[in-house]
């Protein structure tokens, strides 16, 4: 991590307290580094990381079949309600993380999500059990009258379904960013174990979605929706518990001086604006000492328009707040985000394949493992989950040391190299989908099933395992170098707005892959002919699907690589 690199030089005294700068403990005393934050207070936060996990995944994993079976949706339908759900669910850390930053706090707006949570995970099991006993009673009737859910039902459910949504948009950025909160950066040590605390939380939280495949996919298919929605409420309700049981042990940081953040950044931009016509050689001598300051800086060449902020408007009240080298420099570092923000989307629409397609595909593949049981089709995801649990470790403890000592850098390699690693390895998964599909086609062909989509197609669902393989793998280096990136790349008041920023990525890319699946839909349709998503898979085209998707992740990871080469990384004091 970059900033292990810039510990203080200066060394406190022994006999002195060992209070934390800058914290607190949750009574408003100063707080002593021997009795709060670091990892006892990281494993109660994590812990709750698990416990959110095993209850979101366990909804968002399954729910194409839940919407293709119990709400009778066409595959296109569900995918697109899908992907709008999870899309909205990803958006909404913006708005969870504004209002942590600004109002609440993060420690208050994570007990909030978490009782939203709990309510609306309690109301879709309500909608299940409904489903259930209405069910029961239609097929019991004898003048056999239709079992499609009623109108109520289906409102019920989609209205839980978006608390859920809500829920998580104040939860994910605050949890993360607040168990971030308890390392002290001015510490050697603590620095040093906040650069492993993200591989850490995503292995960890990767266990609570490996239970959650494993465990959930298989009572939701084989026993009960009802029960399998029912369990992650009851397992939130425990994780707001251990929540509040960690309390006396964590550090909440006061807020600086500087005023809001926003205001700060939306200030620069405003006064860069007024002053347009303000040339660079009078911006170089408004103050020999600002001027110095900015002139050194690395990153001065870029958005230099912005450098004309630290002039007073012309007309304007001499009194007013004057924009500082330091608000230039997070109005840039907010700027420079873009596009590495934008050019990520594309494998956010790869990422968004594996709970819709790649779970349809499955469907139609064998998945028997004995004569009486199958491996239900969204448990295939355990690979991806498995992948990570067995690669961050080996990362963490042998890539890591390795690169070390080659480039002499804390982290091994710098994030946005991990970041493109992983951009790498998910355009080569659509590859490995694409063909694996392209045999799944021709071997219903060849067996005459192509007109018989409720058929197995006589193709083991484990040719499928190197397309989840590589997702997994591309998602120890992006997702985690996306995290890690967005925390230490935006200002200390607004590292919950970062994380939004990096789940936004994931928000943007579902709407997309929306899209792309509605545009497609429309374009290949029609009187006489199969869409490349048909219901009936062995007439549909996926395989020219992931094409396009591979093409695309080509296509941003050359922009991509362009803007990280000129990228300049913040420096935190």
């Amino acid at each position: 991590m970059a900033l292990c690199g810039e510990v203080i030089s200066s060394v406190q005294s022994p006999l002195l307290d060992d209070s934390v700068e800058g914290c607190v403990d949750i009574k408003g005393r100063p707080a002593f580094r021997s009795k709060s934050g670091g990892w006892k207070s990281a494993f109660f936060i994590i812990g709750v990381e698990v416990a959110e996990r095993f209850s979101y995944y366990g909804i968002s994993s399954n729910l194409i079949s839940y919407l293709t079976g119990p709400l009778g949706q066409s595959t296109a339908t569900a995918a697109e309600n899908v992907n709008a759900w999870a899309g909205t669910a990803s958006l909404l850390p913006l708005l969870g993380a504004f209002v942590a930053d600004s109002f609440l706090g993060r420690y208050r707006m994570i007990v909030l999500a978490s009782i939203l949570y709990i309510l609306g995970l309690g109301c879709l099991t309500i909608s299940a059990l409904i489903y259930i006993s209405n069910s029961h009673n239609c097929k019991s009737a004898p003048t056999g009258s239709s079992c499609s859910p009623s109108t109520s039902q289906i409102v019920l459910f989609f209205v839980s379904l978006y608390v859920v949504a809500l829920a998580q948009g104040g939860h994910k950025p605050c949890v993360q960013a607040f168990g971030a909160d308890q390392f002290d950066e001015k510490n050697p040590r603590e620095c040093k174990s906040k650069s492993s605390f993200f591989n850490w939380w995503y292995f960890s939280f990767c266990c609570g979605v490996l239970v959650a495949l494993s465990v959930l996919s298989y009572i939701q298919d084989n026993l009960s929706w009802g029960l399998g929605f029912g369990i992650p409420c009851i397992i939130m309700v425990f994780a707001l518990i251990i929540f509040l049981i960690g309390s006396c042990t964590y550090r909440f940081h006061v807020d600086s001086d500087n005023g809001n953040p926003f205001l700060r950044i939306g200030r620069v931009f405003v006064r860069a604006a007024r002053n347009w016509r303000v040339t660079d050689a009078a911006v170089a001598t408004a103050s020999e000492a600002e001027a110095q300051g900015i002139l050194l800086h690395t990153g001065f060449q870029q958005y230099r328009y912005l450098n004309k902020a630290i002039l007073v408007p012309e007309g304007s009240n001499r009194d007013v707040n004057v924009c500082s080298i330091s608000d230039i420099e997070e109005a840039k570092a907010a700027l420079r985000l873009v596009p590495i923000w934008a050019t990520c989307l594309i494998y956010a629409v790869v990422y968004a394949q594996i709970s819709t397609f790649f779970t349809k595909q499955g469907n139609t593949m064998d998945r028997q493992i004995t004569p009486s049981f199958q491996v239900p089709p969204a448990s295939l995801q355990l690979i991806v989950t498995l992948s990570i649990v067995i690669f961050l470790p080996i990362y963490d403890r042998i890539l890591i040391p390795v690169t070390r000592a080659i480039t002499k850098k804390p982290s091994g390699i710098t994030m946005l190299q991990r970041i493109g690693t992983g951009m790498f390895l998910s355009a080569l998964s659509m590859v490995f989908a694409a063909l694996v599909e392209k045999k799944r086609l021709d071997t219903a062909i060849e067996h005459g099933m192509i007109d018989n989509p409720k058929a197995t197609v006589p193709l083991s669902v484990w040719w499928l395992a190197p397309q989840y393989l590589l997702t997994g793998i591309s998602d120890v280096f992006t997702m985690v170098g996306l995290q890690e990136f967005f925390y230490e790349q935006v200002p200390n008041e607004l590292r919950s707005i970062g994380l939004a920023l990096y789940l936004s990525i994931f928000g943007v890319g579902s709407f997309l892959s929306t899209f792309l699946v509605s545009l497609i839909e429309r374009a290949t349709s029609g009187p006489g002919r199969d869409s490349w998503f048909s219901n009936n898979l062995n007439r549909a085209h996926l395989d020219y699907f992931y094409w396009l998707l591979a093409a695309l992740s080509a296509a941003a990871l050359v922009l991509y690589l362009l803007f990280a080469r000129s990228y300049v990384y913040i420096k935190k004091r």
